[in-house]
């Protein structure tokens, strides 16, 4: 298993509820083939640029151990989802 970090950001115009589901979501996927080790809530925070009309985006970032091929797994989740407006995923153990 690899480390890996995965960073998103949802629209901040989401209500907490459908917030907490897409994070269940994508978490739900990570611990099927892996082990998600932490979680941490950013919050709305400022964009550095508008995408999509958007100035703010909730963020939320994940370690997690996974197999090398959850991740392509993971951007297939995060492009068909509407909400996610940015995702980023790096392997921690390349560094």
């Amino acid at each position: 298993m690899r480390n890996y970090e995965t960073i998103f950001i949802l629209k901040p115009t989401l209500e907490e509820e459908v917030r907490k589901e897409l994070i269940n979501k994508f978490t739900s996927i990570i611990s099927a083939d892996g082990e998600v080790e932490k979680i941490e809530e950013w919050g709305n925070r400022k964009l550095a640029y508008e995408i999509e009309k958007f100035r703010d985006g909730y963020y939320v970032l994940v370690n997690f151990k996974a197999a090398p091929t959850l991740p392509m797994e993971l951007e297939r989740n995060y492009r068909i989802a509407d909400d996610v407006i940015r995702y980023m995923i790096v392997n921690l153990d390349d560094k």
